[in-house]
């Protein structure tokens, strides 16, 4: 885990936090502690995991294209191909 990518998404980016190797070298009010930087990556990687089912959901929602087509095509046969399909996704990729 990179620490830039830690502080980053922690801090929202703020100025005087800079790294260089997967460090931390300049930090307001001082380098923080391993153990704060390990609670932060902890922090970090509980927030990617619970996100990370939305971006399986992206990979696998049929193209927009396609989704307004089978709602057409449902409305005219009376079927539920879009709402399955969707679904489907949904259920493949829980949220946490």
């Amino acid at each position: 885990m990179n620490i830039a990518d830690v502080i980053g998404w922690k801090f929202n980016h703020q100025e005087g936090m800079t790294t260089k190797d997967n460090k931390i070298t300049e930090f307001p009010d001082g380098i923080p502690t391993q153990a704060e930087q390990d609670s932060w990556t902890s922090e970090y990687q509980t927030h990617l995991a619970s996100v990370q089912y939305q971006a399986n959901r992206s990979l696998e929602y049929p193209s927009i294209q396609d989704q307004l087509d089978m709602q057409y095509w449902d409305s005219v046969n009376g079927t539920t191909t879009w709402a399955t399909a969707i679904a489907k996704v949904k259920t493949d990729n829980p949220k946490p």
